[in-house]
């Protein structure tokens, strides 16, 4: 990164740590919002605002489950010393970040074209579906969750010649890919790949970035990322799950 963009996004963001410049020029701005972008979701780390929000009265109701996530390390050891002065009990997964390259070519489609299979989107009929094929899926909770997005958020997926779904990826509320999978029986055509690829490219046709996360002994996807060249971040995600003592019986 230049020395000029270090100065941008330094005064762009980091308002908590230092006096804010306030640019009032529009083509500094869009010039910023372009440097922010292109270093997205690094550009977004800044653990001190996360601090302040947890040691803020009023602004997180601790008597109850909840769920953080975050891109940087910090996010993990704050969580753990509140967590071990409020006793609660803390559960954390951690993934690798990936963002997709914006070269990556998408597969032949040809043979989608017809009435089946075809490539196209979820709808929330779909939503029981990706509920009992999702790991944290399986309740009714997960089952609302999974309704939103597929109704907030662009989706794609593959159908079968009896329109249901074989083959899908959904974008959650923080614009990450998530949720790719593919039916046991319809695995090694091709189309994790192509689902893949397909709804990237319609987050970046939208403005959106496109990133991702996957667990480090998730061997099939890890390799699916690496044929279509997408990078492996050095920072990682972490989900973190506080649970009080009253709920963790």
């Amino acid at each position: 990164m230049t020395a000029k963009a270090r100065f941008f996004i330094r005064c762009g963001i980091a308002g908590a740590l230092e006096k804010m410049l306030v640019l009032n020029c529009s083509i500094k701005l869009l010039t910023l919002e372009k440097m922010l972008k292109s270093h997205f979701p690094e550009s977004l780390k800044d653990f001190r605002a996360y601090q302040q929000l947890l040691e803020e009265h009023d602004v997180i109701n601790w008597d109850q489950v909840f769920q953080i996530q975050g891109l940087q390390n910090e996010v993990c050891d704050v969580s753990n010393a509140v967590a071990n002065s409020k006793q609660l009990g803390v559960k954390l997964t951690s993934f690798k970040a990936v963002q997709f390259s914006p070269h990556s070519a998408l597969p032949d489609t040809n043979a989608l074209k017809g009435s089946s299979p075809r490539l196209t989107y979820l709808n929330t009929a779909d939503a029981d579906l990706l509920n009992r094929t999702w790991s944290r899926g399986g309740n009714e909770q997960c089952l609302r969750y999974i309704v939103k997005l597929i109704s907030c958020f662009p989706s794609v997926c593959v159908r079968d010649d009896k329109g249901n779904p074989v083959s899908w990826s959904l974008t959650d509320q923080f614009a990450t890919m998530c949720h790719g999978y593919t039916l046991p029986e319809h695995r090694r055509k091709g189309y994790s790949q192509l689902v893949a690829l397909t709804l990237a490219r319609k987050l970046r046709s939208q403005g959106f970035p496109c990133q991702g996360n996957v667990l480090d002994d998730n061997t099939a996807s890890i390799s699916l990322l690496k044929n279509v060249r997408a990078e492996f971040l050095p920072c990682r995600f972490h989900r973190l799950i506080l649970t009080p003592a009253a709920f963790s019986g």
